[in-house]
C-alpha cells in the first residue's frame, strides 16, 4: 500500500503514503497529526500534545522504555518535558520528515527535530522514530524512540 519515501519539508512536515486515494488520506491525516503535535509543543499545550497519543504508549528515551498507561501518567511526563524545554530556553520546535511508511492501519515515521531559542538559535537537535496506529479516520502515536 505504501513505500518508504524521504521528504525534505521543514516545519509543517508531511508523512508519505502511497499515491492512491487511501494512501493520500493516510498521508494527510498523518501530516495533520504531526502539525497538531508541533503546535502543541510550540504553544506549550499539554492537552493538545496528549491528544496525539494512543494509550498505553511506550516512549524510549535515554536507553530506557517508559509505559504510560493513562492520561495522568502521560500528562505528568509531558509537564516535566515542557518544564525542561522552558528551562533550556526553547520557544519553537520544528521538524523535518526523514522517512515514513504506511501499511494498512500502522505507520512508521522518523522526524528530525530542531528546538530553538527566541532568536532562532538551535538549542536541541535530535531524531525521533514514531509508531502510529489508525484510530478511525485519525492517526495517533503508539510508540516513540528518541535518539
Amino acid at each position: 500500500m505504501a513505500e518508504n519515501q524521504d521528504n525534505e519539508r521543514s516545519g509543517n512536515g508531511s508523512a508519505n503514503g502511497s499515491g492512491g486515494p487511501e494512501g493520500q488520506d493516510a498521508e494527510e491525516a498523518i501530516a495533520q497529526l504531526f502539525d497538531d503535535y508541533q503546535t502543541g509543543f510550540n504553544d506549550f499545550d499539554i492537552d493538545r500534545i496528549c491528544d496525539c497519543f494512543a494509550l498505553p504508549v511506550i516512549i524510549w528515551q535515554h536507553d530506557k522504555g517508559h509505559v504510560f498507561n493513562d492520561d495522568e501518567e502521560l500528562i505528568e511526563n509531558i509537564e516535566a518535558l515542557l518544564k525542561a524545554l522552558e528551562k533550556e530556553g526553547v520557544t519553537y520546535s520544528e521538524f523535518r520528515v526523514v522517512s515514513s511508511h504506511v501499511s494498512g492501519s500502522a505507520a512508521l515515521v522518523t522526524l528530525d527535530w530542531t528546538q530553538e531559542s527566541p532568536d532562532g538559535e538551535a538549542i536541541l537537535e535530535f531524531t525521533c522514530h514514531y509508531q502510529l496506529i489508525q484510530d478511525g479516520p485519525d492517526w495517533v502515536i503508539s510508540g516513540v524512540v528518541n535518539e
